[in-house]
């Protein structure tokens, strides 16, 4: 049986975390893009108001400024919907923040298909891919809130530009104050060794609830959560390829060049294996109901276990 301790949006985690941080460090500063309610960043406008810029739907603008914050000493987190806040500015994150490592941490909130009727306009599924090719820059996708608030809180002291990708809907929280967490480093959350189900963000869920599906038909599934897509825990995937000789990846996100093909470069040099992948397959999404989309787009439990007997016949 999966242990959830309740329900919560992870963007409330980026949120709280700001807060915290906001308390001892003062060169923590946050910028906005008319969103900060909607990504949850408004309790550190509350308390630090002289720390907080509301800059108006100008991205680019944002991270600019956010630049400029981090060379005078600040450390400068910018945060709108995931969709804006890597693709408008994908030219200052490229050329200013990352060619120069500032230390400008980007929160990327709405992630994947489970913004509801805001539809495929404001569905973030493809900055995993965007952000990952961009040398220096740091990529995170955790699972739950808890998660998220300890990314957050890590990566305001990582050198270096920073992605954190986190979400608008309740999710189940999977994971405790007492989980380790550890950037760059993978958590297993189930052993297993038919096969492994290696997930990143909201699929970690769905992937432990299939492996309590496929339990029922004989299948042993090992599952990692890897939230750090770059850099990715190498180690951790050629242990699992080795062990178990079968991946299937599942992201809430374009699968071409997402968290499985970051996955599938390190297996096919170090460990090659059959694998499949769970994630958006060359399209857009639409507006809905989140649990209807992530069924309609096959990215639930059944899809995942469907994907892993598919994998153990190629093995």
């Amino acid at each position: 049986m999966v242990k959830v301790y309740g329900n919560k949006a992870t963007r409330f985690g980026f949120g709280e975390a700001l807060v915290e941080l906001g308390k001892k460090d003062e060169r923590i500063f946050v910028l906005g893009a008319d969103t900060a309610a909607s990504v949850a960043i408004n309790g550190f406008q509350e308390a630090f108001p002289d720390r907080f810029a509301n800059v108006g739907i100008a991205e680019s603008n944002m991270l600019g400024i956010a630049s400029g914050l981090a060379l005078a000493g600040f450390i400068p987190f910018a945060a709108t919907y995931g969709v804006f806040a890597s693709g408008r500015p994908w030219e200052q994150i490229r050329t200013t923040i990352c060619y120069s490592n500032l230390d400008v941490k980007i929160g990327g909130s709405h992630s994947g298909l489970m913004v509801g009727p805001d539809g495929a306009t404001h569905q973030a599924l493809e900055e995993i891919a965007i952000m990952r090719c961009l040398p220096k820059m740091t990529v995170i996708s955790p699972c739950d809130v808890i998660e998220t608030k300890k990314a957050t809180m890590a990566a305001a002291y990582l050198k270096g530009p920073v992605y954190i990708r986190y979400g608008r809907e309740s999710i189940p929280v999977i994971t405790e104050e007492i989980t380790p967490f550890e950037i760059g480093k993978a958590q297993i959350m189930k052993e297993g060794k038919d096969v492994c189900i290696i997930a990143t963000g909201t699929m970690v869920y769905e992937s432990l609830m299939a492996a309590e599906l496929l339990e029922k038909d004989g299948i042993n599934a090992k599952v990692i959560n890897i939230h750090t897509i770059k850099p990715i825990d190498e180690k951790a995937i050629i242990d699992a390829a080795k062990e178990c000789g079968a991946i299937v990846t599942a992201e809430e996100h374009q699968i071409f060049a997402g968290f499985g093909s970051a996955v599938a470069e390190v297996v096919v040099k170090n460990a090659p294996v059959p694998m499949e992948f769970i994630g958006m397959k060359d399209c857009f999404g639409e507006s809905g109901k989140p649990s209807d989309l992530m069924a309609k787009y096959g990215l639930k439990d059944v899809n995942i276990a469907q994907a892993v007997k598919k994998v153990i016949s190629r093995k």
